[in-house]
């Protein structure tokens, strides 16, 4: 099987919690962070100028914050598919 190697080459903060993401296939994602924003790891980014921190890692090409949080880029790239299952946890780990 071929896994498709995908690197965020630029975002841009469009909404609180919401960021624009430009990928080196020429394909872009808005989205919304916030359903996602639970668990020990990412819960620290439901505060807005924590999670304004964020960057692009240059050697993983993937976005970043201060405390270690990050997403694979290809779960990013692939977000419509894999958003949903990734909010669906978030309300476990915030139900623990």
């Amino acid at each position: 099987m071929i896994h498709r190697i995908y690197r965020v080459v630029d975002f841009k903060i469009v909404a609180p919690f919401t960021l624009r993401l430009d990928f080196d296939d020429s394909t872009e994602q808005t989205i919304d962070f916030k359903p996602v924003l639970a668990g020990e790891l990412y819960t620290p980014l439901g505060n807005v100028e924590l999670f304004n921190r964020v960057r692009i890692d240059p050697e993983l090409h993937t976005l970043v914050w201060p405390n270690g949080a990050d997403f694979d880029p290809a779960a990013l790239h692939d977000w419509p598919l894999l958003g949903p299952v990734f909010a669906e946890r978030a309300k476990r780990w915030q139900a623990v």
